[in-house]
């Protein structure tokens, strides 16, 4: 083959494969994005899952602080009655049964030692929890013939001083059982003046008598 054509014809191969190579090049740059790992959404994502399973955590740590403090609230051991009573604080607005529980407790025993408040407080509630006296400690206080107290079926409102405040904090320690009384298991009280307990005798404290 003469010089002139072989040059002629090395020309137009290279010509050819430089035209292959521009028509591939586009095609590898289209491809390279969708590439696992490689766009900027899938980095994106990537990033943004640690953020949200870091913080998960802290929200469940502080649910569980909450809680613990709760309980922990619950369950403080006081030194001494009179200590359980003082931690009490008295809300603007309680509950119809605790009312009714510090109207008795006011009523039945004020003036009577902390404990002796206490174990009246004992005795309602453990009518409460047999069913046998009523469904409520308001039932239990207000049923017929059994607290001298009551009028027309309605436990009194008591005047705001000192001892119905006291009243009020022996209820809370009563409800929360925040404090073991020697009348735990009493069903029954009547006053030292009234005569002889007509069942099993469990404590006497202050001028009552406890007994189931």
């Amino acid at each position: 083959m003469p010089l002139g054509s072989r040059a002629a014809a090395f020309a137009a191969f290279t010509a050819s494969i430089v035209s292959l190579a521009l028509q591939s090049a586009p095609g590898l740059a289209a491809e390279v994005p969708t590439l696992p790992g490689v766009t900027a959404s899938q980095v994106n994502v990537a990033d943004a899952v640690p953020a949200t399973a870091t913080a998960a955590p802290d929200s469940a740590d502080q649910i569980l602080d909450q809680a613990a403090a709760e309980q922990a609230d619950e369950q403080v051991a006081y030194p001494t009655l009179a200590a359980a009573v003082a931690d009490q604080s008295i809300p603007s607005n309680t509950d119809e049964d605790m009312r009714c529980l510090a109207g008795a407790i006011y009523f039945e025993a004020r003036g009577e030692p902390l404990s002796g408040q206490l174990a009246v407080a004992e005795v309602i509630l453990n009518r409460t929890k047999s069913r046998r006296f009523g469904g409520s400690v308001c039932d239990v206080i207000t049923q017929k013939g059994q607290f001298s107290f009551v009028r027309g079926g309605v436990v009194p409102a008591a005047p705001s001083n000192d001892d119905w405040r006291t009243a009020m904090a022996v209820a809370k320690v009563a409800m929360k059982d925040a404090w073991e009384t020697d009348a735990s298991n009493a069903l029954y009280f009547h006053h030292r003046s009234t005569g002889r307990a007509a069942g099993q005798r469990v404590a006497s404290i202050g001028n009552h008598v406890f007994f189931r």
